[in-house]
């Protein structure tokens, strides 16, 4: 994929995800990047595959370029709530390449991290079903965590049909549109939590929580504010990070005592991104595992409608379809 049809396909995924600033910026910077500047050079010349669904170049420029933003020192007369012309804000962001060369080559050399609290949703509901029935404390153990904010899901408050999960008190309420019956409404009890990443963030620290929000975009301020509460809840929750690749990790992991522990490992939108070596191990290690593992997914198959959200129980070669989740959470088709 070239480099200017990967923009086109973001500003097309922005749109479809509800951020019309986002469709316009990335069509903008599609058809409007001109060699000359370092920043532009690097883009356009960019030697791996630029595609969203591989290297995310468009996303690593839109991070960059928000950050600027969240910091004040540039676009801010420009990105919402602004709304000013297209020659405007391209100009704008042309004159970021040159005042800010430094900062946004660091952010194009750096994958993306999206921690999309919404997505907690889906993992709250599969989690009160994986354990339906069972009063065994668990420890939730996520797959390229980034900064680990779902590793606190339990400490958000789910509305559903029939009731709520979680907190009932907590700052960050989910309310995605739930297509189908009830899930269970009863939540074990978290006794551990533990992430791994190949560059986990802290959330704890003024980097970390710019990264997490510089990747969300400037005109959707719910996920803003949701995510600056979820950051809150964070530094109040303790989790253990590791920085490692998941695969070897996970092999090691589950190779030690449980301690009495379930342990439910899961990943959302991250095991696309996976080596096939580090996906190999880890379904292996899973499937190998003496004590009970359940996955839970939530990953895109190809389909147009959303990911498709499943558990499997591996002590029981069981695999249970749940249904299908919005990439952002805002929706859930719930099929149990």
């Amino acid at each position: 994929m070239t480099v200017r049809a990967a923009f086109g396909v973001q500003s097309r995924a922005c749109a479809a995800l509800g951020s019309p600033f986002m469709e316009r910026l990335m069509a903008l910077a599609g058809a409007r990047l001109e060699a000359g500047t370092s920043v532009a050079d690097r883009v356009l010349g960019w030697p791996g595959n630029p595609s969203p669904s591989a290297d995310s170049v468009p996303l690593r420029l839109a991070g960059g370029l928000h950050a600027l933003k969240l910091q004040g020192l540039a676009l801010v007369e420009e990105y919402p709530p602004h709304e000013v012309s297209d020659d405007r804000l391209w100009s704008a962001v042309e004159a970021a390449f040159r005042s800010h060369e430094e900062h946004l080559l660091e952010w194009l050399g750096q994958a993306p991290q999206t921690n999309e609290v919404r997505r907690a949703a889906a993992i709250l509901a599969a989690l009160a079903l994986a354990c339906a029935g069972s009063d065994q404390p668990v420890e939730l153990v996520e797959l390229g965590c980034s900064g680990g904010l779902n590793l606190r899901c339990d400490r958000f408050r789910l509305d559903a049909p029939g009731g709520s999960l979680g907190d009932a008190a907590s700052t960050v309420v989910l309310s995605p549109e739930w297509r189908g019956g009830p899930p269970p409404l009863d939540l074990p009890r978290v006794a551990s939590r533990v992430g791994v990443d190949v560059a986990p963030l802290d959330p704890a620290s003024e980097a970390g929580r710019l990264r997490l929000l510089a990747y969300l975009w400037p005109d959707q301020t719910d996920r803003l504010t949701r995510t600056s509460e979820a950051i809150g809840i964070a530094r109040e929750t303790p989790a253990r990070f590791v920085r490692a690749d998941a695969g070897a990790w996970l092999e090691e992991h589950l190779a030690a005592p449980d301690r009495g522990l379930r342990r439910i490992v899961y990943h959302t939108v991250a095991w696309q991104y996976f080596p096939e070596d580090t996906a190999a191990r880890a379904l292996s290690a899973m499937k190998a595992s003496s004590a009970p593992v359940v996955r839970i997914g939530m990953e895109t198959d190809g389909a147009e409608n959303g990911a498709r959200l499943w558990l499997t129980r591996y002590s029981e070669d069981e695999t249970v379809e749940l249904g299908r989740a919005d990439f952002h959470g805002r929706w859930i088709e719930w099929r149990r």
